[in-house]
């Protein structure tokens, strides 16, 4: 075999690495608003939409949250691939995801319903669940797409 048809292939290794930590109580999310006020810590006074995943344990605890995306004023690009990678390497029973709309209004778009649906599908063949997907508006309010039927 010639030196020309040898590749030289690198070893690597793969880890988590932690930049900060948050207490947070109750422990566990319970339900939709439980997930809107962890998200809310890290989405306030954004002026511009990110895109956040919480890893949970089985007992539905949080392990870690991470930001999957920062965007644009109205958009951010997600892939499936990208929300996945950390809830792989955190042995994630589950996950929530959510975002905000700087606007405010926490309506879905058309483009945040189509990204649910494909992250849902991914989850289900790794075998990790979506719960539930928030969209965060001004103040308090949010939507659940759970709540709403959707997921």
């Amino acid at each position: 075999m010639s030196k020309n048809q040898r590749k030289r292939v690198d070893v690597v290794s793969v880890k988590l690495c932690k930049e900060s930590s948050i207490l947070y109580e109750p422990r566990k999310i319970a339900v939709p608003e439980d997930g809107a006020n962890l998200l809310r810590r890290f989405l306030a006074d954004s002026d511009r939409e990110q895109f956040l995943v919480v890893t949970l344990d089985t007992k539905n605890q949080p392990i870690n949250v991470n930001v999957c995306s920062v965007g644009t004023l109205n958009s951010s690009l997600v892939h499936p691939r990208e929300i996945f990678k950390v809830a792989i390497l955190s042995n994630a029973n589950s996950i929530i995801i959510g975002h905000n709309h700087p606007s405010g209004n926490p309506e879905p778009s058309k483009e945040d319903l189509s990204i649910t649906k494909r992250i849902k599908e991914a989850g289900e063949i790794i075998g990790i669940k979506l719960t539930d997907h928030l969209i965060l508006g001004e103040e308090e309010k949010f939507v659940s797409l759970k709540e709403r039927g959707i997921l």
